[in-house]
């Protein structure tokens, strides 16, 4: 199979092409180049194109841009050494590289929180009869060993949080990724977390003026309230994490590997 062949499949698995205008596409390689391996990922960093190049895998799905900006857009990197000597890297190992972001989160299914879900093991907690979907009523428990619950599962030696560690908590939202940011409205995360009477949202990225000075003001009259921060790449690596045991047996023996691109941040 070739690269086209291959993101068809990987299309077609989750209600194939819905979106014209959309960042999901080959930002590196040739789509009619024979696929020897896939690689699906968070991010297509140096550190994966290397992992990826000793595995003989040819292709890699990543879920986030390659070039830096939301949709890779390298004109601003044409005299920028970092983006020569990467591409480079990308070219003379023949490397493919398709971004699968909007029709992951859009199509039948959003299958990074599918992944998450599946990694949390939280199927039976999730509250199917409201209007947001990632809304949790869990045995009760505290802020601490909530947290210690998320280092423990995605690998986490640090995590930031606002509010009270000892404080209960039973109703838990979820906001992966850039969600937590309101995807447009920013005042999203704020107005669930009331709507929804949530104990704690467990979110991805944060600005520091919105759901973040929400809770804290919140937690300081009273209010059970908590946020808990996991980043952009660990809320949303699981979802990729889960890609292969769902291509593999469609891609005709063409081996399908996960590549932890690992959190961006090392803690002194």
């Amino acid at each position: 199979m070739n690269v086209r062949e291959v993101t068809e499949v990987v299309l077609d698995q989750n209600g194939g092409r819905k979106f014209d205008k959309t960042c999901d596409q080959l930002i590196e390689g040739d789509w009619e180049r024979q696929v020897t391996g896939v690689v699906t990922t968070f991010m297509a960093t140096v550190d994966v194109i290397l992992q990826a190049t000793t595995m003989g895998c040819n292709l890699i799905i990543t879920h986030e841009p390659t070039y830096f900006t939301g949709v890779d857009r390298p004109d601003w990197l044409k005299k920028d050494d970092v983006y020569y000597r990467k591409k480079a890297l990308i070219d003379d190992n023949k490397i493919s590289i398709w971004r699968y972001h909007d029709h992951m989160h859009g199509g039948n299914t959003d299958l990074i929180y599918t992944g998450l879900l599946e990694t949390l093991g939280w199927k039976e907690y999730l509250e199917k009869n409201i209007p947001q979907p990632h809304c949790y009523a869990i045995p009760p428990t505290t802020i601490s060993a909530l947290v210690e619950f998320f280092k423990k599962t995605l690998g986490m030696r640090v995590i930031q949080i606002v509010g009270d560690p000892d404080m209960t908590c039973s109703r838990v939202g979820i906001l992966v990724g850039g969600g937590s940011l309101g995807l447009g409205h920013e005042e999203m995360p704020a107005k669930l977390m009331n709507d929804e009477k949530l104990d704690v949202i467990v979110c991805g990225e944060i600005t520091e003026w919105t759901l973040t000075a929400y809770v804290r003001d919140a937690a300081a009259l009273g209010f059970n309230k908590a946020l808990i921060i996991l980043g952009h790449e660990r809320s949303e690596g699981p979802g990729m994490k889960v890609l292969p045991k769902l291509l593999e047996p469609l891609l005709k023996g063409i081996p399908v590997h996960f590549i932890d691109a690992g959190e961006p941040f090392i803690y002194l």
